[in-house]
């Protein structure tokens, strides 16, 4: 078969739509919080195995930075995550569809998401 379709291999030089980042960001943000969800789980059973394991997960919260960027990192993943989810969860009852809705929620996904992970951060720092 011989295409004389275009085909363009580079994808630095593709321009991806706002829901189609958002798409891609929900299935990445999925991956971020598979893997963060090892550290979480051991810190809840490091901070329920004594007095002195939840002491010692309590003060590296507070006290220690890259405990903090963690937490933040994983909530703000949470948070885009769920707000991302809620989008498909529309798309798939058939809500908004077109482009221009789609456009619309996906717009709707970046500043709902954008405003939780200030609150996270604020709760966080």
């Amino acid at each position: 078969m011989n295409s004389k379709r275009p085909v363009n291999l580079d994808l630095t030089t593709i321009h991806f739509p706002l829901p189609a980042l958002t798409s891609i960001t929900h299935r990445i943000t999925g991956v971020i919080l598979f893997v963060g969800l090892m550290f979480a789980f051991w810190a809840l059973g490091k901070s329920l195995s004594s007095p002195a394991g939840f002491d010692e997960v309590s003060n590296a919260l507070a006290n220690n930075l890259l405990a903090k960027f963690v937490a933040w990192g994983l909530l703000s993943a949470l948070a885009f995550h769920f707000v991302a989810g809620i989008k498909h969860l529309l798309m798939d009852a058939d809500i908004g569809v077109t482009l221009e809705g789609s456009v619309q929620k996906a717009q709707i996904t970046v500043v709902v998401s954008a405003v939780l992970i200030i609150l996270a951060g604020v709760w966080v720092w």
